[in-house]
């Protein structure tokens, strides 16, 4: 039987407040070892400063009872009792002189000790020879014209409890802070996690499907990450419909290929081997149909490959084939495409165009369809499709071209066709319009510039 351990989830939140109490607590405890170390220096040198102010009492005292000869002898031997522990060292701190109270203490070889720990920060501490420790405060005072080093000791056991109790007061007032700092840095973290929280809602809004982007005054940081955030949803939601787009333009095109391969195989006027080479060409038009669609929803429009397409075989092509299509009608095409015309573009766009158009004219037309090619005098290349049919009312000329809307809702269709010519020739900067033709029919014009 397998054991199955809690493990936490890692919060963002939570390493937040980890990281910054760590810093906080860091420094606090820091400032407050520093504060101690600064408390206990001003005492040692308040000490010191009142030590130097009552040295001339001192220094009087001796004097006036002839303790200060104008020899350095006066240090030799004195036992007047004094309410210092003091003892005095040359320049390089040998001990020459011992108070009273130090020399009942044992305290003979304190310069020697102090010597040691000289050069470290005051304030002084040793533990001298009768097991006790003492604050030592250093003079350098001059009596009778000689220089002196005084060393004056003082128990440490009152000052230690003044110390202690100072450090006391200083780390509950560092809690304190630590508290009221917990407080406020839980306020911040969800304060300042609150525009998270809304991304993430406004996120699964998205995901539903209720909205389609993220909402704006987001704080300054996050602004960036929001319009990423948006800019991605938009590129997915126009790489969704592109791809719909294309399989439903695939669908409509292959439609009319499939139509063609069922009146070839049904025209008793073809042979078998007249009509397999019609149905492949038709299957290889398919293929290449297929082909275009494909790297068309993958790339868009823009990502498809300029190129230059011979227009007149092309045109060919698609009117033989829709003359199989529409072999029930009498129809009388006429093509004015000079053979050195071509078209600025990707073949496939060529024949989505021709295709569209041309099925268009051939079902709404009455007999006659035409369609012609040129070069304008404004260096653009353009291409005509005519039909004597019923034509196309102005009011709805400019609806048509979207997708799913039909001039005709008499025959059937899935009004694609013109929304695709439209998206190519929009691909291309160019225009497609839509006027009345001189058979008295629907005229389709595409401009584009070369």
């Amino acid at each position: 039987m397998q054991l199955k351990f809690f493990k936490p989830k890692k919060r963002l939140l939570t390493r937040m407040f980890l990281t910054s109490l760590s810093i906080i607590a860091l420094v606090g405890f820091g400032l407050a070892w520093l504060v101690n170390i600064l408390h206990a220096q001003n005492n040692y040198n308040e000490e010191t400063a009142q030590l130097i102010a009552e040295i001339p009492k001192v220094a009087a005292e001796l004097r006036e009872h002839d303790l200060i000869p104008e020899t350095s002898s006066w240090l030799d031997d004195n036992n007047t009792e004094e309410k210092y522990v003091i003892a005095s060292c040359d320049d390089n701190f040998n001990q020459v002189w011992t108070s009273s109270l130090a020399v009942d203490k044992g305290l003979f070889d304190t310069c020697e000790r102090f010597d040691a720990i000289r050069n470290d920060s005051p304030p002084y501490y040793l533990n001298l020879a009768d097991d006790r420790g003492y604050f030592v405060y250093l003079l350098a005072v001059e009596i009778a014209h000689n220089q002196y080093n005084l060393l004056v000791m003082k128990d440490a056991e009152k000052l230690e409890k003044e110390l202690d109790k100072f450090s006391r007061l200083t780390y509950i007032r560092l809690a304190m802070v630590l508290a009221l700092a917990l407080v406020l840095l839980i306020s911040a973290g969800y304060w300042g996690m609150r525009p998270l929280n809304r991304m993430r809602n406004e996120l699964q809004n998205v995901s539903s499907g209720k909205t389609k982007s993220l909402s704006e005054n987001y704080p300054v940081e996050l602004e960036g990450v929001t319009q990423a955030l948006n800019q991605l949803l938009v590129q997915s939601s126009a790489q969704q419909q592109r791809y719909q787009n294309a399989m439903n333009d695939l669908a409509h095109s292959l439609k009319t290929r499939l139509a063609a391969v069922h009146a070839l195989t049904d025209d008793p006027e073809l042979s078998r081997q007249a009509a397999n080479e019609k149905i492949m060409e038709q299957v290889s038009q398919m293929d290449q149909l297929v082909k275009y669609q494909l790297k068309r929803a993958m790339l868009g429009r823009k990502g498809l490959k300029q190129e230059q397409t011979q227009v007149a075989p092309l045109i060919e092509q698609l009117s033989s084939m829709l003359f199989k299509v529409y072999r029930d009608k009498t129809v009388e095409f006429e093509a004015d495409i000079p053979k050195e015309h071509v078209f600025p573009g990707d073949k496939g766009d060529l024949m989505e165009l021709c295709g569209n158009l041309m099925e268009n004219a051939f079902k709404m037309c009455i007999s006659k369809v035409r369609v012609s090619a040129t070069y304008n005098d404004h260096g653009e290349f353009e291409l005509i499709v005519e039909d004597d049919g019923p034509g196309v009312d102005e009011s709805i000329r400019k609806k048509i071209i979207e997708r799913g809307v039909r001039a005709d809702t008499q025959k059937a269709g899935q009004g694609i066709g013109l929304a695709v010519c439209n998206e190519i020739v929009s691909s291309y900067n160019g225009k497609l319009t839509i006027g009345t033709s001189t058979l008295e029919g629907a005229s389709f014009k595409i401009t584009i510039p070369i």
